[in-house]
């Protein structure tokens, strides 16, 4: 980001934070000084630091260039030549990441690990939805047979044999920008307003990139790479097919229009059929509330959030407070708990938790003493040598 007066880059501080006005102001007051000390104007005295800066990268870049080409003869100096060091990041240094075409080797192994479980999660980076997934995942599925299947049909991905070459295979994702470490932020953090009161998406985070792009099981990283656009690139070139038909209905045979026509009639007769039967629930209901409480619903569930079959299903059923709604509710996740701690059980081998409900809303207690049924013993009959 630059300054709206003098275009100088500001710094931006750790975690994504800009500096307060105040900084910026004593920023610019000390850029001034330092133009003045050099005799310039200020745009003057940044662009001298732009090309000082460009020079530097430039020697950079040489220096580097001929060191290559140093251990290049160096090796084909025969063996009594000096080796070549270890190649940067070769001992754990942490290697930039340099925007580019990404390695196809990295589009690869993308490519088969969004076909993979990977129980991705939404999440929010930049005002956009991506995918977000967990390492030790993705590295499960580095280790499955899948992946063996996968490298025998493409020999060009990575071969694991340790969990230093995992870590390597996984880390060509982040080098080529294909999926990247994030973290978990809060949104407000650093607002002077207080948290608005939202509605909580429960799993929906709100995360930031993170500079460090480390592998641990734990961390999380969100994917940038959406795969083959070929597909939606179909759907587009359809979608304007369809369009353009429509558009051309003028055009149309006599026969086709006269059908559209009909199934138009028909559609909008469904339609009102439809919204007059939704006129005639509200107002059963309404009569049906004072003449036999609570009232009677006409499909129940026809403004839930099922599906359609499901709008119409039962026909009717009696009005329900929020109160027994929830009773409901609660009783109905009790028997599900319940139902699954008893399937976990069994699958693992272990004893089922003892669990007890009660449908009886008040004791009874029988006064009268009980007869027990009489006992009789079991008979034994002895049974001759010729039987």
């Amino acid at each position: 980001m630059a300054s709206p007066n003098t275009g100088m880059p500001i710094p931006v501080g750790p975690g994504g934070q800009m500096p307060s006005p105040q900084q910026i102001a004593a920023m610019q007051q000390q850029l001034a000084a330092e133009a003045q000390k050099h005799g310039m104007t200020v745009p003057q005295f940044v662009e001298q630091i732009k090309a000082q800066r460009l020079a530097q990268l430039q020697q950079a870049q040489r220096q580097q260039q001929q060191g290559g080409q140093g251990q290049g003869q160096g090796q084909q100096g025969g063996p009594q030549a000096a080796r070549p060091g270890p190649a940067p990041g070769a001992q754990g240094q942490p290697q930039p990441i340099r925007p580019g075409p990404p390695n196809p080797v990295a589009i690869a192994l993308a490519d088969f690990l969004r076909k993979q479980t990977l129980k991705p999660r939404t999440c929010i980076i930049n005002g956009e939805r991506k995918d977000m997934f967990r390492v030790k995942r993705a590295l499960r599925a580095l280790e499955s047979p899948a992946y063996a299947k996968a490298r025998a049909k493409n020999p060009a991905l990575p071969e694991i044999k340790d969990r230093a070459s995992l870590e390597n295979t996984f880390k060509l994702l982040p080098m080529s920008m294909l999926a990247l470490r994030v973290s978990k932020i809060d949104p407000h953090e650093g607002h002077d307003h207080p948290p608005k009161k939202t509605k909580r998406i429960k799993g929906l985070w709100t995360v930031k990139i993170e500079q460090q792009q480390d592998a641990g099981d734990d961390m999380y990283y969100v994917w940038l790479y959406e795969g083959s656009q070929f597909m939606r690139k179909v759907y587009g070139a359809l979608a304007l097919v369809i369009i353009f038909t429509i558009v051309l209905y003028p055009l149309w045979p006599l026969v086709l229009r006269q059908g559209v026509y009909y199934l138009s009639w028909g559609f909008l007769m469904l339609l009102g059929l439809f919204f007059l039967m939704a006129i005639f629930r509200v107002i059963l209901f309404c009569i049906t509330y004072f003449v036999v409480p609570p009232g009677l619903w006409l499909y129940p569930n026809l403004w839930e959030d099922v599906s359609f079959m499901d709008s119409f299903r039962p026909v009717w059923a009696w009005h329900e407070t929020a109160k027994q709604k929830k009773k409901k509710k609660s009783s109905k996740s009790t028997s599900v708990n319940a139902e699954s701690a008893a399937h976990f059980a069994g699958t693992t081998g272990n004893t089922a938790p003892a669990t007890a409900t009660t449908t009886a809303t008040e004791t009874q207690v029988q006064m009268a003493p009980q007869q027990r049924a009489a006992y009789v013993a079991p008979k034994v009959e002895e049974l001759a040598d010729d039987e």
